[in-house]
């Protein structure tokens, strides 16, 4: 598949981890670092790939009887994009607990 990766979950949150970064510029260093000590982090890239795809897939189909789905999947992925960000802050080492 080209992943490197034989295990599919591991693809999927990398996949996901890329497109946060792309989402969320000023994070990179941030996701790359905290993604890699944390489970519950890259279970949310898991989930940000599985958002992204089938809203991708969604936007891609013909006809109107999708635009709730659609609207669904927007804020599955607004919601793991804050889960995320609010992680990372949290989570950062130049902020005092």
């Amino acid at each position: 598949m080209g992943t490197g990766s034989t295990n599919p979950q591991e693809g999927a949150a990398r996949r996901g981890l890329w497109r946060l970064m792309l989402k969320l510029p000023a994070m990179r260093g941030r996701l790359q670092i905290l993604g890699a000590k944390s489970s519950a982090l890259q279970d949310l890239f898991e989930a940000y790939e599985d958002a992204s795809v089938t809203l991708e897939r969604l936007l891609k189909e013909k006809g109107g009887n999708a635009r709730p789905m659609i609207l669904e999947y927007e804020t599955i992925c607004r919601e793991v994009e804050n889960e995320v960000i609010e992680y990372c802050l949290e989570h950062s080492p130049d902020v005092p607990k």
